[in-house]
């Protein structure tokens, strides 16, 4: 995940993103915190499919249902 991806993250979840200063409301942040926890989990999914650990990668993408 690079800085890219972050600033879209944040955005998609409704931060105000005037120049330097992020302003954000508590649920803004809870939604921003489940898009960084989603990508870090198909990140770790990926790796696991790239080395054929097929049920690791499925338990791991599992976590986000809950």
């Amino acid at each position: 995940m690079n800085r890219n991806d972050i600033i879209r993250m944040a955005e998609h979840a409704g931060f105000g993103m005037p120049v330097q200063v992020f302003q954000f409301r508590v649920e803004e942040l809870e939604r921003f915190a489940t898009f960084v926890a989603a990508a870090e989990r198909e990140a770790c999914a990926k790796v696991c499919e790239a080395y054929e650990f097929t049920p690791a990668a499925a338990a791991i993408r599992a976590r986000g249902e809950r």
